[in-house]
């Protein structure tokens, strides 16, 4: 094996969650899993996009996906909602807007 003296190419930068946003999201983590909704959760740092993805149950499919596409800010907003299957749910510019989809209206406890 030779060592080769020339440094590798640098990897592309990931986008991720600033500070206040991650602060924002798992607040929002932190109230589900007290409601009961949620148990786990995942955070993807990508190329393109950063993912925070909440589970009921750590095997399973995701039950949402929050994501932050800084390439869509202009057009459609950088954040957005998705379901299980993909469909997205809710998009906007403002991270508070768009999850305003949780609002403790929204969802009830069926007997």
């Amino acid at each position: 094996m030779t060592f080769d003296p020339t440094p590798s190419a640098p990897r592309p930068s990931s986008i991720f969650f600033d500070r206040r946003e991650l602060v924002r999201l798992l607040s929002l983590y932190g109230r589900m899993v007290s409601a009961g909704e949620w148990r786990d959760y995942a955070i993807d740092g990508l190329r393109d996009r950063a993912i925070f993805s909440v589970f009921r149950r750590h095997s399973e499919a995701p039950l949402y996906r929050i994501e932050k596409n800084p390439a869509l800010a202009r057009a459609q907003g950088a954040w957005a909602i998705l379901g299980q299957g993909g469909a997205v749910l809710r998009r906007g510019h403002d991270l508070e807007q768009v999850l305003r989809f949780f609002e403790r209206g929204r969802f009830r406890v069926v007997d």
